[in-house]
């Protein structure tokens, strides 16, 4: 088997069924295969997904084992000698597979490849991110792309060719099994956000570069699953980077970013409650905020508890 293709779905039965289409009809010679696993889906995607697809290896797995859980889940039924993760809100251009393996097999050095990610309009998603730093996650990461636009390139640099990049966005993320392997595949710390980052920064540490093709385009639905859920999504983007820092910075780090990150969030409350008070209640999206705020704080204040954020 050539390419193992692996979706992870939750309650997404419209556009995983979307994907696995654009999987099939991917333009390609290579021998590929698809296995769903299915994060205890409460909707028709275990009904209807095993009846539509039957030659896709479908996991039911009863409960939301978090991203990079099920991933691994997936990978050890696997049979490719490549594996893509591909979100279940991701839609392949019929080349886009063909072009990326083609890459890979030409290029031994290269451990992961992601795709340039649209928008259903074609405009341009971010689908390349920086390794988090004090400086990424305490600063306005739109401004740090428009003041340092080669330190921190984002959708407004315009990519022709080819580039190295510290990680990519793992909508799409193309890797080699051996590399999966030796390293354990995805970080079950984190259940939601980051585990891709931090697998690019382990397949870099061992000397493999990630690669940026923007010949690969894929449509990205950007998180459709999280928004259903916001403010647990939130908590769970929180707590990742608390992982993400406490493995790979140390301690001293991860204390300065839950300071900074703190001081900043008791900012944004009192300036949108400003904001609040200064319209008599009509901001709405002030409002909006301040209660994701308000929520993020008293998750702090209750020292982070494991069970808040997602669903499980």
């Amino acid at each position: 088997m050539d390419v193992s293709v692996i979706i992870v779905t939750r309650n997404t039965c419209s556009v995983t069924a979307e994907a696995i289409e654009s999987v099939i009809r991917s333009k390609d010679g290579f021998t590929k295969e698809v296995i769903v696993v299915d994060n205890g889906s409460t909707d028709e995607t275990p009904k209807l997904i095993p009846k539509m697809y039957p030659a896709v290896k479908y996991e039911n797995a009863g409960e939301n084992l978090g991203f990079a859980k099920a991933n691994n889940r997936a990978a050890r039924h696997a049979s490719g000698n490549l594996l893509l993760l591909l979100n279940s809100d991701a839609r392949l251009q019929p080349k886009a597979l063909s072009k990326a393996v083609d890459f890979m097999r030409s290029h031994p050095d290269c451990g992961i490849a992601g795709a340039q990610l649209l928008n259903a309009d074609n405009t341009l998603q971010n689908s390349i991110a920086n390794f988090p730093t004090l400086a990424t996650e305490l600063f306005n990461k739109s401004i740090l792309r428009r003041l340092f636009p080669r330190r921190y390139p984002g959708k407004e640099h315009c990519f022709d060719r080819a580039t190295e990049v510290e990680s990519v966005v793992g909508a799409f993320l193309l890797t080699r099994r051996t590399l999966w392997e030796k390293l354990g595949g995805l970080d079950e710390r984190y259940f939601f956000f980051l585990e891709e980052t931090d697998y690019c920064l382990q397949v870099q540490r061992l000397g493999f570069k990630i690669m940026h093709l923007p010949e690969v385009l894929v449509w990205h639905g950007q998180g459709q699953t999280a928004r259903k859920t916001h403010i647990g999504a939130r908590i769970e983007y929180w707590r990742s980077r608390y992982a993400y820092f406490q493995k790979n910075k140390g301690t001293a780090s991860t204390l300065l970013l839950g300071a900074g990150l703190l001081a900043r969030l008791s900012g944004n409350i009192l300036a949108n409650g400003l904001a609040i008070v200064l319209t008599l209640g009509m901001a709405a999206k002030a409002r909006r905020k301040v209660f994701e705020q308000i929520a993020l704080f008293g998750w702090h204040l209750q020292g982070c508890p494991k069970g808040d954020g997602l669903p499980r």
